[in-house]
């Protein structure tokens, strides 16, 4: 009877054993497949971007704000934010957060490519290949010809330039890169010449000098700019939008508002671009051929600094242009870039060598948290908390896109007074007159630190 009663312990044992890899392996097997099939499905939804329909040349709005009765080409009024992974509302402002994976490379018009220059008959050979050429544009101030072209159905971008280069070794090509104002929303009071402690400014500060501006749309029937001197231009496709004038109104402002806006040179005079654009979907976007647009126009119209607080990718036929700008004695400022957060890539065009990188602080003295660090931050200046005019009203905002403009107007009136233009020269005078708020000497996160210089005229 004992001996039974072994024989049946050691069976049940046995059955015990052999079912413990059995469902092991199950559960391995189950977890095997929602990895694995979670991982295709996450990759499949990644991959299907909302491609965006071909358009026309790009509508040149033409406004100058010289008194009422002025209209503002369809400018919108502010609205909810939107996370910048959804496909609506401030995006690409630089107003919401992006995933630590952003890249600024991979933000594009999908389907379609930038052509600088082409060889002859290009457009021709690139017809039996299945491309069509949207627009062209000959920016005549640079002497930079540029073709949008569509991509055949089923290319993405990245097979296009390996396309096309195969075909045509040495071409100038790239993506249509989007750009982003680079301006962040906040609660606090301050106007900016109150918060740079300058003296309060007067209608005339600044007269008989002329400042450009690449941004977005502007309200130049706003309280604080109306009457002023200011010639706004939009660049967006036709068939699309601009995009709100919350950003570039802000911008705007702080650069030639009126003094009772804390505007740092009321008497001024602003040339705007508006590169942004609201797409099909909804989202507001700065390509690279409406900021090639600005860029020329800003040279036609001889102004002796640009102000740019906006911030992509590094686009070559953008990098040319610049240079050739730069070549023409075009002094230029822009954004440092607020990415601190998002994997810290280099901002565009701030970090071209001949562009005046500026980053922001707070009233503690502190950086921006996020704030982009790197070799080619040159100059900081406030930029968090700032009282900045919006449609409508005024709202604390807070971004890199809010300091350049402290540095971009210290510029203009130096050069109006006869000094270099070349950027070398620039940085030597403004380092004159830095308080180093970090590492001893330039660092990586206020660059070579705050430019405390007052402008003579108040």
């Amino acid at each position: 009877m004992a001996k039974k009663q072994r024989r049946k312990k050691s069976r049940a044992g046995k059955k015990k054993k052999s079912s413990t890899p059995v469902i092991g392996i199950i559960v391995c097997f189950v977890l095997l497949f929602a990895v694995g099939g979670g991982w295709y499905f996450v990759k499949q939804y990644e991959s299907k971007g909302v491609p965006a329909k071909s358009g026309g040349g790009g509508g040149g709005i033409v406004v100058k704000a010289t008194g009422p009765g002025v209209k503002t080409g369809g400018l919108s009024k502010s609205s909810k934010l939107q996370s910048s992974t959804s496909s609506s509302g401030y995006a690409s402002l630089g107003i919401a957060s992006k995933s630590a994976g952003f890249s600024p490379d991979d933000e594009f018009e999908a389907g379609e490519v930038l052509v600088a220059n082409p060889p002859d008959r290009f457009a021709v050979s690139i017809g039996s290949m299945g491309f069509s050429v949207i627009e062209r544009v000959h920016l005549t101030e640079l002497d930079i010809s540029v073709l949008r072209l569509s991509l055949p159905a089923g290319m993405n971008v990245k097979q296009a330039r390996k396309t096309l280069r195969a075909k045509f070794p040495g071409l100038n090509i790239d993506a249509n890169h989007y750009f982003e104002a680079q301006g962040v929303e906040d609660y606090q009071m301050s106007v900016p010449r109150a918060l740079v402690k300058w003296r309060p400014g007067t209608p005339t500060c600044g007269g008989g000098i002329r400042i450009g501006m690449i941004d977005a749309s502007v309200d130049v029937m706003h309280p604080a700019l109306k009457g002023q001197r200011l010639e706004y231009r939009s660049f967006h496709k036709q068939g699309r939008r601009p995009g709100p004038a919350d950003h570039g109104t802000a911008v705007a402002a702080i650069l030639i508002g009126k003094p009772k806006w804390g505007g740092l040179l009321p008497g001024a005079e602003l040339i705007a671009a508006n590169m942004f654009e609201t797409t099909e979907s909804g989202r507001v976007v700065g390509n690279g051929m409406a900021l090639l647009k600005a860029i020329n126009w800003m040279s036609q119209k001889r102004v002796q600094v640009i102000n740019m607080s906006v911030a992509g990718a590094d686009n070559k036929i953008v990098r040319n242009a610049l240079n050739k700008a730069r070549a023409k004695g075009l002094v230029m400022v822009a954004a440092a870039g607020n990415w601190g957060k998002k994997g810290n890539k280099p901002a565009f065009p701030a970090a071209y060598k001949d562009v005046l990188a500026i980053t922001a602080f707070g009233t503690d003295k502190k950086i921006y948290a996020s704030a982009n660090l790197g070799k080619y931050i040159d100059f900081a200046a406030p930029g968090v908390g700032i009282y900045t005019a919006v449609p409508g009203g005024g709202r604390i905002q807070s971004g890199t896109s809010f300091a350049s403009p402290f540095v971009t107007v210290l510029l203009a009136l130096q050069i109006e007074r006869g000094g270099a233009k070349k950027s070398s020269a620039m940085r030597e005078f403004l380092r004159k007159y830095v308080v180093d708020l970090g590492a001893k000497g330039k660092d990586e996160t206020f660059g070579w630190g705050f430019v405390n210089l007052q402008p003579r005229c108040s």
